[in-house]
């Protein structure tokens, strides 16, 4: 009987392993989806600039307003024993009043602007600054305008 010679290498029986199965593969995991953020932000700031047409009248104003509302002159730095500068007069009365009070307290409105930003997470910011004075012509409601 003829047996196979072991000891020569090409006679040997193969002992390389087979390759191992590739394991499956799982799917991708699957994170859960955000909902798409549909809110926009809006930012609306406005702007009155005032004058001072009558100085003792807004002197006169403050100086009640700032015993009313005590608090108020007191974020201005104000007390009563301290004198009103007519700053801090001016600053305490627009605190305090709309501006269509303050005609009626020596203060007269020079220009109004409204600066507004609307923006959502996906886009960029929109802007829009709008700026009138009452001499203005061509605004709607500003005097002079036309249909006014």
């Amino acid at each position: 009987m003829n047996r196979p010679n072991l000891t020569h290498p090409d006679a040997r029986p193969s002992v390389t392993p087979a390759p191992a199965p590739a394991p499956a593969l799982a799917p991708p995991r699957q994170l859960p989806r955000r909902p798409l953020d549909l809110r926009v932000r809006t930012r609306l700031i406005q702007v009155e600039e005032l004058v001072v047409d009558d100085p003792g009248k807004v002197l006169d104003h403050a100086q009640e307003a700032a015993l009313t509302a005590p608090d108020t002159a007191a974020v201005l730095g104000l007390s009563p024993t301290t004198p009103l500068t007519l700053p801090a007069a001016a600053a305490l009365l627009c605190a305090l009043h709309e501006p269509g009070e303050l005609a009626a307290m020596g203060l007269r409105l020079t220009r109004h602007t409204t600066h507004v930003t609307a923006s959502d997470q996906q886009t960029e910011p929109v802007s829009l600054e709008l700026s009138y004075g009452p001499d203005d012509s061509g605004v709607p409601g500003a005097p002079g305008a036309p249909g006014a």
